[in-house]
This record gives C-alpha cells, sequence and structure tokens, in this order.
C-alpha cells in the first residue's frame, strides 16, 4: 500500500475510484519518447480545466480501452528511479514551475511510477512542445491536447488564472488544531490507504493537501474542515443536513424533524442511518414461488446517490446559510440543495439516458475526491443512471429534478411506492379516526385515491367508509372509476368486500345488487363470500 498517495493503489489502477479520463497509462519509460508525453500530461492535469483535481500519470501499465491491461508489465527498479529523476528535472520547465507528487509502488509484484498530478493553484501552465516552443495544455476527455488547437478551450483556461475551487482555498479563520486527527484517520483506514502508517501528524496533512500556508502559517484549507472538523457550520453555516417529516401535504403537520452535524461524511451516514430507519420494507411470497415480491417506500441506492451528490455540489461559502434539506411526504421524499446546478447543465440532460455536456466545470473538487474514495458517489455522471435504475428496480415512479432559472437551489423529488402510498393514507385515516376527526379522515383517503385512483387497496378502503356513511351514490362513483382503469381480478375483489360491508350493515339486496351487476365471477371466484338468495333473506 502507498505511503505517500491518500489513496488506494489498485482502485487507482482499476480505475474504481478514480475516472478513467483522469488516469494517463504508460505501458514503459524512455525518456526521448516517454519523457515529454509524461511532461506535456503533467501540465494538462495541472491546468485542470474541469476543476476535477487533477489527475495520475501511471508508468509501467499498459492501456487496453482506457483500463489497465492485465497482466501488469511494470518496470525495472532502475527504471523506476530514472523516472523520478527525469520528471523531477524537467518538471521545472513548465511554466509557472510545477512539481507533481512522484510514488514507487508495488502492485502485483510489478514496480510502477505513480505521477500524482494535483490541480495547480498557479495555472495556467505551458509546456515545452515539439516544435519547440511552450503551449498550454489541457485534458480533453482522456487525451493530452494543445488548447489553442481547441476551439475555444484556451480562452475558458486563462480565465481559471489564479482561480481556486473554493474547497481547495485556505482558511484564514481556522486553526490546524481545528481538525480532528481520528476522522483523518478513519479516512485514510477507510479508503485503504497506506498513508495511514504515517504517523507524523503535520506530514500526514500535508502530503494530503488538507493544509496551506499563508503568510508562512499553515492553515486548514476549507474541504480539511467540511470534512474533518467536529462542526463545520462553526465557518460555513449551510454545512448541515435538515430532515423534517410531515404528516400531509407541505401545509400538513410536522411529525418529526431532526438536524445532522459534524463532518459531511458524518452528516451523510447519520442521516441515511435515520432514512433508513423510516424506510418501509415490503416482502410477500408469492403463491406456488420460490420468489418474494419486495419493494421500499424509497430505494436506499437511489437516496444514498441522490444525498452524497446534494452534499458533494453545493455550495459552503459564506452566501449560502441555508442547509442541505431532506422533506419526506407520505407521496415523496424531496431533497433540495443551494445553489442550482453549473452552467451547462440543462433541464434535458435529467431525462433517462441523456449525456451531460462533455467539459462540464465541477463546483467541489476535492469534495468529490474524498467521497469517491469512500465509494459514496459514483464515478463522474454514472450516479443519474443508478438513480432512475434503482427507482425502476423498486417499481417507483421515475425522479423528478428541478431548479429555477437564476440556478439558486436544485431540488430531486423521488416518488414514495405507490402501495407505500396507500398504505400511508390507510394508516393516517385510521389514527384521524381513532381521534374522532372522521370528517379530516375521510378528505385524507378521499385526497390519496384522488391521486391514484387504480389502487385497490386504496378505491376497496374508500368505497367502504362511503357505504359506512351512507353515501352510496360516492361508492358507485368511486367503483365506477375504478372499473374504468380496467383492472380485472382487482376489481371483483373491490366488489367482493364492498359487497361485504353492505351484508354487515343488514343491506343485503344491495349487495345481491352490487354482485349481480359483475356477473358470476364476483360469486364463483375462490376467496369469495358466497351470496346465496338465503344468505340475502337471512341479513335482511
Amino acid at each position: 500500500m502507498s505511503r505517500i498517495l491518500p489513496i488506494n493503489v489498485q482502485d487507482l489502477v482499476d480505475c474504481r475510484t478514480v475516472e478513467s479520463e483522469r488516469v494517463e497509462f504508460k505501458a514503459s519509460w524512455d525518456p526521448r519518447r516517454t519523457g515529454p508525453q509524461v511532461l506535456r500530461t503533467i501540465c494538462a492535469f495541472a491546468n485542470d480545466r474541469s476543476n476535477l483535481n487533477g489527475g495520475y500519470v501511471v508508468i509501467g501499465v499498459e492501456e487496453a480501452a482506457g483500463r489497465a491491461a492485465a497482466p501488469l508489465r511494470g518496470l525495472h527498479p532502475d527504471a523506476v528511479d530514472a523516472a523520478q529523476k527525469w520528471i523531477r528535472r524537467h518538471s521545472k520547465q513548465l511554466d509557472p514551475a510545477y512539481t507533481p507528487i512522484l510514488s514507487p509502488e508495488v502492485v502485483e509484484g510489478r514496480h510502477i511510477l505513480v505521477v500524482w498530478c494535483p490541480g495547480s493553484e498557479m495555472r495556467p501552465h505551458r509546456a515545452p512542445a515539439r516544435s519547440g516552443s511552450s503551449k498550454y495544455y489541457v485534458r480533453a476527455g482522456s487525451e493530452t491536447v494543445d488548447a489553442e488547437q481547441r476551439g475555444d478551450m484556451l480562452r475558458s483556461l486563462i480565465q481559471l488564472t489564479a482561480r481556486v475551487p473554493w474547497d481547495d482555498r485556505p482558511s484564514r479563520e481556522a486553526r490546524v488544531s481545528d481538525l480532528r486527527e481520528a476522522k483523518v484517520r478513519e479516512f485514510l483506514r477507510s479508503a485503504g490507504s497506506g498513508l495511514l502508517m504515517e504517523s507524523d501528524t503535520a506530514a500526514l496533512y500535508r502530503r494530503m493537501r488538507l493544509v496551506a500556508k499563508v503568510n508562512g502559517l499553515e492553515v486548514p484549507r476549507n474541504v480539511a474542515l467540511l470534512l474533518f472538523s467536529d462542526d463545520p457550520t462553526e465557518w460555513f453555516r449551510g454545512a448541515w443536513i435538515e430532515v423534517v417529516q410531515f404528516a400531509g401535504e407541505r401545509g400538513g403537520n410536522v411529525q418529526d424533524a431532526r438536524t445532522f452535524k459534524g463532518g459531511l461524511v458524518d452528516q451523510y451516514r447519520d442521516c441515511m442511518r435515520h432514512l433508513e430507519n423510516l424506510t418501509v420494507r415490503y416482502l410477500q411470497k408469492a403463491p406456488d414461488s420460490i420468489r418474494a415480491r419486495t419493494w421500499s417506500s424509497f430505494p436506499s441506492d437511489a437516496v444514498r446517490e441522490v444525498l452524497a451528490n446534494a452534499l458533494h455540489h453545493r455550495s459552503y461559502d459564506v452566501d449560502r446559510p441555508d442547509p442541505t434539506k431532506v422533506y419526506l411526504f407520505p407521496d415523496r421524499m424531496e431533497i433540495a440543495s443551494y445553489p442550482g446546478p453549473v452552467p451547462g447543465i440543462e433541464s434535458k440532460h435529467f431525462l433517462p439516458g441523456a449525456s451531460p455536456p462533455p467539459a462540464l466545470l465541477a463546483r467541489n473538487r476535492r469534495i468529490g475526491e474524498f467521497f469517491k474514495e469512500l465509494r459514496l458517489v459514483e464515478q463522474r455522471f454514472s450516479g443519474l443512471p443508478k438513480v432512475f435504475r434503482a427507482m425502476e428496480n423498486n417499481g417507483s415512479p421515475a425522479p423528478a429534478f428541478r431548479f429555477d432559472e437564476g440556478r439558486t437551489f436544485f431540488q430531486v423529488t423521488l416518488p414514495a411506492h405507490p402501495e407505500y402510498v396507500a398504505l400511508s393514507a390507510l394508516r393516517d385515516a385510521g389514527e384521524l379516526r381513532a381521534l374522532g376527526e372522521d370528517a379530516d379522515a375521510l378528505r385524507r383517503l378521499d385526497a390519496a385515491w384522488k391521486a391514484r385512483p387504480e389502487s385497490e387497496v386504496l378505491t376497496s378502503e374508500l368505497v367502504r367508509v362511503c357505504v359506512e356513511q351512507g353515501n352510496t351514490r360516492r361508492a358507485d362513483q368511486v367503483l365506477a372509476t375504478f372499473e374504468a382503469q380496467g383492472t380485472g381480478e382487482a376489481l371483483l375483489r373491490v366488489v367482493r368486500r364492498t359487497a361485504g360491508a353492505l351484508v354487515g350493515m343488514g343491506k343485503g339486496r344491495q349487495a345481491q345488487r352490487l354482485l349481480e351487476r359483475y356477473g358470476s365471477d364476483a360469486f364463483d371466484e375462490a376467496g369469495a363470500a358466497v351470496f346465496s338468495a338465503r344468505t340475502v333473506h337471512e341479513a335482511e
């Protein structure tokens, strides 16, 4: 395991926690051929045009379709040493000078050299070109290209001059002692980094780039405070999560309200545990089958992805005091963060199967790296398909994404599973009836049914309540609407339940007429109550 890099080297080689576009593989080392190529790629990663925090050059690994080819080729130890010396000497030719981090590694018994090139605070950089002049190099997907030859890439790069992403900036109001070493080491343990063996705390913080020098004094970077302090809200007012559970619509009563503070990873995990505890899971064994039908009120995979991305992509500067918000309603979950998406993202990019623009400027390059190492978020552009897939596999409606024209907020709505919506309405109506609030109970039930008139359980209960209250006209209307859904066997089950309720109220003839309206199947299906002339006579 690496004692220089804060990531797991095997994961890096396999491109599990770092996108393949941010990894450049070189099968061998040749100072005349490979050397200049590596130098230009170092320049491109340092320029970090998309704010992804640079990338890695891995020497001694052959590439196959953007991935490491197996088995690893490796380098002779002398070649690893020669490559390090050449890169240290020639990186001074970059303008301005830039020094990458060199980490000799042994992976699968093979020697390789990892060149870590974090995004530079002195960009843009130029590197020597084949012509002898110096050019600005950037990454275009998985390629290193001359920015001047690619449209407005050079202009956008120049606009980033001396602009350090917010999460990578030093905090002048905090001290290094505000960081908690135990949290840092827990991250390294979870990530599988050999840097955990570093005993010197100051050296550990420097190697992880958690601190920066300001006027000769080391201070923590914003990302370090967000992840590894006890309470980031001391410096960033919006760095917490608010979870509110409502009994009804937005104007309904609040059932529960919680706040989650601490480092972002702690917030995320504590909040997910709370949401998991509120999740309803249903398991039903199907007759004559070894398979079971399962669903959750909200699929955990979708909730995890949306919540982690809300924490990753929001802004935490002093102008954003609002927390990340999770609102739970009987029929949906809303997760909102501030501000909205970065320029270039449009509503059409959140449709199923859509692809985002290729050159987006990421908002928090360091937060994203830490989250990916802990596998809290997917690799870039892969999280959205995962959310759609999780909702579909659960039998839930598709998620919805919304932001305003001014991009002041971003909201994701996860509709609840349809059957959970029905069960929630029945539960709420039952609680209201127990309190003697029959009118409110009926309104809650009726509102839920209007939203889902195809629901068998809601239709059955609403018809039953209407029959009990003597409102047979409304019961007939509800039944007719349900019949129009073309629900087949479900319709017969609702009819039988309604007939049973009528018999229980001493209205046997009405029950018989209802059953006769739907034919002999309403009488004869297995499990149905048998209504004969004698049953009707006795009931009346």
